[in-house]
């Protein structure tokens, strides 16, 4: 077994795994409180100049004409910069991991596919004066149809927002338009349930609203290489993806992170480190580029909209027998990190609990809205609002306590997830236990006693046999029986719940694990562990 060398940082940090409790200073708190702490807006430099950029007034158009000769003309103006002098103008950042097409330019050339989608940069001397500069560009647009909802998007004859995409959905290991789970026969286990509850659950984009807006500073050093000072949050992407779009080395650059005045994953798409570093090559000058505060909060990529569907199927005495999901993240007018959002979300079902039927689709779709970024769990966050939603309505309908219908359907050790793996080392039980002692939250004996290490695997862990799409195409499904949540919950009694029936025996042999091709993100795919 390997063994950290923990003596190499016995100077620099305890490893005793005891903060708990314990009030523990960060670091950085000193220079925080005192005001001492460096930004990358700190450094003022020599010579410096100002980049600014003419943005999209069109949330989807073709663009037919840029002029750019009043500005050219405008007092302290150094550089125009278009979407030509870019070396590799089409980007996406995962790319770099190849996960993804390259389908964002960094300056449009021939179409915007979101209002605020920067189109020229302009660099002169002075803050103001790029501000005039940019106001002095025209741009000729024929607008085009523009599509904002996430299943408009999917229509057929819907507007094509992004040609790399033209299905309007993020395509993955170069074949599927979604993250796809099956496991068990939900059709047949929700036309035998005695509950069936459908529910909507809508989440809307979120901005980070940090108080360091993002930005950058690009300064030539010696030797043809140059000093980035970034608010970045992700400074080996960064440079890798600066390498990328500006053709060059990535040891041409010295990238000096510091302090991130709040970032929360809204600093980790490379947004202003590209465009400042070809206006400091550009005119051998250090360049500042940084977003103004209305630029962060209109056009800085927000926490994409979800929207999220749930069917559930329960029995009278609450076990959960199907939970079938249809999720589509808004990644925008480009792809950034919303692919990876979906990918997460597919992991993530159904959620803590041990369902012996489960049907999900997660889709990445493309709309002409702002592209969406990293935001604090991004992937799993609003599903766990949904489906902790949906568990409080199913427990309401059961007439059950909700603090007990989530022990009755957690994960147990030993159980089989949806994913096809064992449950490990699982503690929601203890959790909701604590969680109601702590609240005075009355439970009954038998869910007090309850416990992650006891009554899983056995049945639980059994692989059902699960149909194809194909199969469950071509097959008829009995009408169900639909509960309503606005109807008045059932009378029953309380008593402890029933054991479920014993499965059908496993199929033999065994049928191996299907091949993905999936090298990456493997929290689905078990090939690589977060």
């Amino acid at each position: 077994m390997l063994e950290l060398r923990k003596d190499i940082f016995a100077d620099e940090r305890d490893d005793n795994l005891k903060e708990i409790g314990k009030g523990t200073q960060r670091q950085d708190m000193l220079g925080h409180v005192t005001g001492t702490s460096s930004y990358f807006n700190d450094h003022q430099l020599q010579g410096m100049l100002h980049l600014k950029v003419v943005r999209s007034t069109q949330p989807h158009a073709r663009i037919r004409r840029i002029d750019t000769t009043e500005a050219e003309r405008s007092a302290g103006v150094r550089r125009i910069i278009r979407g030509a002098d870019v070396p590799v103008n089409l980007n996406t950042l995962l790319s770099l991991i190849n996960f993804g097409k390259d389908d964002e330019p960094s300056l449009a050339v021939d179409k915007v596919r979101y209002k605020g989608e920067p189109i020229v940069a302009i660099v002169a001397d002075s803050e103001r004066e790029a501000f005039e500069a940019i106001a002095k560009v025209k741009v000729d647009y024929e607008p085009l149809p523009a599509v904002f909802d996430v299943e408009d998007a999917l229509k057929p004859g819907a507007p094509v927002v992004n040609e790399t995409y033209p299905k309007n959905t993020f395509t993955y290991h170069e074949t599927y338009d979604h993250q796809r789970l099956r496991f068990g026969d939900v059709d047949a286990a929700l036309a035998t349930a005695d509950h069936v509850l459908e529910q909507r659950y809508q989440m809307s984009p979120i901005e980070h609203a940090p108080t360091e807006t993002n930005g950058a500073i690009a300064a030539p050093d010696t030797n043809g290489r140059y000093i980035v000072y970034t608010s970045t949050q992700a400074l080996f992407f960064s440079v890798d993806t600066c390498s990328k779009i500006l053709d060059v080395p990535s040891n041409t650059f010295h990238f000096i992170g510091g302090t991130v005045g709040g970032g929360f994953g809204g600093k980790v798409d490379t947004l202003t480190e590209p465009l400042a570093i070809l206006g400091a090559m550009l005119t051998g000058r250090p360049v500042r580029y940084v977003f103004g505060r209305e630029e962060e909060m209109q056009y800085g990529p927000p926490r994409g909209a979800e929207r999220i569907f749930i069917k559930d199927g329960v029995m009278r005495d609450g076990r959960l027998v199907a939970r079938k999901i249809r999720c589509y993240f808004d990644s925008g007018a480009y792809t950034r990190l919303s692919s990876y959002a979906a990918v997460k979300c597919a992991a993530h079902l159904p959620g803590p609990y041990t369902i012996p039927n489960v049907y999900g689709d997660v889709y990445c779709v493309f709309t002409n809205r702002t592209p969406a970024t990293a935001m604090r769990g991004f992937g799993v966050t609003a599903m766990d609002f949904a489906i902790e939603c949906q568990m409080d309505k199913l427990a309401h309908l059961v007439g059950m306590d909700p603090m007990e219908f989530r022990i009755l359907n957690a994960y147990r050790d030993g159980d089989m997830k949806a994913h096809r793996r064992e449950a490990k080392n699982t503690a929601l039980i203890e959790c909701v236990q604590v969680a109601a002692e702590k609240a005075k939250w009355p439970l009954r004996e038998e869910f007090k006693r309850a416990s992650s290490r006891k009554d899983g695997g056995g049945s639980r862990a059994i692989i059902p046999p699960t149909p194809t799409d194909s199969s469950r195409a071509r097959s008829t499904t009995p009408a169900q029986q639909r509960t309503s949540y606005d109807r008045l919950p059932p009378a029953v009694t309380r008593e402890p719940p029933r054991e479920p029936p014993p499965p059908a025996p496993p199929p033999s042999p065994r049928p191996a694990a299907p091949s993905h091709g999936a090298t990456r993100f493997s929290s689905v795919f078990g090939t690589r562990r977060r």
